[in-house]
């Protein structure tokens, strides 16, 4: 089979599609990538045997400079002759369908997280879902990742019900995330230079208003005294960095909560932390709560689409409202005091990715492209 990739930015090529595109390239497929190319990528989906191609999306789904998007996909999808295009974030997607219309190939849709969600702004709503009805209909399939999504386009009538799938995400290489030990939490501390009495969170996200990072600084300032050894670990960049800054200067807990921009050790930081914490107002399916699942960290996280999907209360963490200060720090608070609950839902986060990985992953999706294939 010859499958093209297409997504608007490198990102989620880099961080998510190498490893099923080098596996469909081992199996005998050709392979191809549409997207905003950036050189460190390129060379390596070049390397791996994969052809790609530069086209020039713009993340406005508005924005006139897609008509040339729109005509450089049409003349790939014309001169190369693929049987599957597998199409990624709404702009890409909403365009490669576009360009598809008339001509006879296979379209695969993932979706990362419709932006039309369950309490998503009036605007999403009104400008997303009416172009994802539009051209569904150019669409031979919907890959879902959470429960919310999958029903959302089952019940919306995007395609019909046997044309929906839901996977468990894009996988993780639990080779990267391995399971915490005592041992090296304790070396990796020295290393970092934290003490083993410090009480370490960590929360692994763009520093954004979807983030919702406010919570965490509140929640601390909540119960610093109480814990007087707390640290909260934000690790990466984003437009409000110098807002949440501030904040923490304003609670008086710059001591507790340390930025740490943007992050390639995220598997070390992980595994020198007590507990792995998402406040998101809105998610797909995130993979920096499957990489604390592997690490076999506990779970305090909002319940929001995708998280609620990864973590349920009592048995691999605690699910907290979205934007509940006081329950955060409860939650915190109660994980802090009772070692037996945080090795219980260790012990299960450990069991519970193993439904997440790379290898599970990959076999769902061979699945969905061999049904594809026969129903050529």
């Amino acid at each position: 089979m010859k499958i093209l990739y297409v997504t608007t930015i490198s990102d989620t090529v880099n961080s998510f599609l190498i490893p099923h595109i080098k596996y469909l390239i081992a199996n005998g497929n050709e392979v191809g990538v549409a997207f905003n190319t950036v050189q460190a990528v390129s060379s390596e989906l070049v390397q791996a045997g994969c052809r790609v191609h530069q086209v020039t999306f713009q993340r406005n789904p508005f924005n006139r400079d897609n008509l040339i998007a729109y005509k450089e996909i049409k003349k790939i999808l014309k001169e190369d002759g693929y049987d599957l295009v597998h199409v990624h974030t709404p702009v890409a997607s909403f365009i490669t369908r576009l360009a598809c219309r008339r001509i006879k190939i296979k379209v695969l849709y993932t979706a990362h997280g419709f932006h039309f969600f369950e309490g998503a702004p009036k605007k999403n709503w009104a400008v997303y879902y009416a172009l994802e009805r539009l051209v569904a209909k150019w669409t031979d399939g919907i890959i879902t990742m959470n429960d919310e999504d999958f029903h959302a386009a089952k019940r919306l009538k995007l395609r019909k019900r046997n044309s929906i799938y839901k996977v468990n995400g894009v996988g993780l290489d639990l080779s990267k995330f391995l399971p915490q030990t005592p041992e090296r939490k304790k070396k990796l501390r020295q290393i970092y230079g934290y003490r083993d009495e410090d009480f370490i969170l960590i929360y692994a996200g763009e520093l954004s208003f979807r983030k919702n990072q406010d919570l965490l600084i509140e929640a601390i300032s909540m119960i610093k005294s109480q814990v007087p050894n707390i640290k909260l670990l934000l690790a990466g960049d984003g437009s409000l960095l110098e807002t949440y800054r501030n904040l923490a200067v304003k609670l008086d807990v710059q001591g507790h909560v340390e930025f740490l921009g943007q992050r390639d050790d995220i598997a070390n930081l992980m595994a020198i932390s007590d507990i792995a914490i998402s406040s998101s107002r809105q998610e797909g399916l995130p993979v920096n709560v499957m990489e604390a699942m592997a690490t076999g960290l506990p779970l305090i996280v909002t319940n929001c689409r995708g998280n609620r999907d990864l973590v349920k209360s009592g048995q691999n963490g605690i699910v907290i409202g979205i934007g509940d200060t006081k329950a955060c720090a409860s939650a915190i608070l109660e994980l802090f005091y009772s070692t037996e609950l945080r090795q219980t839902y260790s012990e299960n986060n450990t069991q519970l990715i193993k439904m997440y990985s790379l290898d599970t992953v990959i076999n769902d999706m061979k699945d969905i492209y061999f049904k594809q294939s026969l129903n050529s």
